[in-house]
């Protein structure tokens, strides 16, 4: 059997980590937070794992952060994920003009948009964009 990586924490920080955990709504965060408590109690990386339904090694990796950075260091950094297709401050003006050409077709304003603008996106999400600019206009 492996050594137990175990951590210790302090009084404010089990406050803290047990207080993320019941009342964070980020999912992944109070995993994480589970994740920590679990090693702190005395249990090794696989019964955690099993536990939390993620691998001994992602165990290790977040235990690691969390020695390195603290609470910080559960939380997922800048600039990861996929980067929008559409910018507020570039595209707003741009689409708006080419909606206002033409009102009744979503298709011809995004067709027409797309040449000025050099950009693909699908209809899907240049309509979820009007939705969310008609949500900012109303609000």
């Amino acid at each position: 059997m492996g050594r137990v990586n175990t951590p210790n924490l302090s009084d404010s920080e089990q406050e803290a980590l047990e207080k993320l955990y019941k009342t964070s709504v980020n999912h992944s965060l109070r995993k994480r937070c589970q994740i920590i408590l679990l090693k702190a109690s005395g249990r090794d990386s696989k019964d955690v794992g099993a536990i939390v339904g993620i691998s001994h090694v992602s165990v290790n990796s977040w235990l690691k952060r969390y020695k390195l950075d603290g609470i910080s260091g559960l939380y997922v950094k800048k600039g990861r994920g996929r980067k929008p297709l559409l910018d507020r401050l570039l595209d707003e003006s741009s689409i708006i003009e080419s909606v206002q050409k033409h009102r009744q077709s979503v298709a011809k304003a995004k067709a027409e948009w797309e040449t000025v603008s050099n950009k693909e996106v699908s209809k899907i999400t240049f309509t979820r964009f009007l939705k969310k600019l008609a949500e900012d206009i109303n609000e």
